[in-house]
């Protein structure tokens, strides 16, 4: 299963996407302005510990770029995403 997060860490949706992955054990796609939540450990401090992966161009835009210390998040195309939900056996989203 994988949950898409588009909102802000500061936001009530954000939050509340990176928390019912956490409840559900499931992997998130982090979309538009959710890719700030790789920046300062705000997944972690959510208790999220599964695997993030960011929309390379969001990133891009936003100038940010993925820890290559991080082992648990990666950088994903629009047809990685694409891959990716056709490969879970659920998609939740967008929050």
């Amino acid at each position: 299963m994988i949950v898409i997060v588009r909102s802000a860490p500061d936001t009530a949706e954000g939050k509340r996407g990176v928390k019912i992955a956490r409840d559900l054990s499931a992997d998130i796609v982090l979309v538009q302005n959710g890719v700030y939540f790789l920046r300062q450990e705000k997944l972690e401090d959510l208790g999220f510990a599964g695997t993030a992966y960011a929309l390379e161009d969001d990133m891009r835009l936003r100038g940010l770029k993925i820890d290559g210390e991080k082992t648990n998040t990666k950088n994903i195309s629009y047809d990685g995403l694409v891959d990716l939900m056709t490969e879970r056996d659920k998609v939740v989203g967008m929050f």
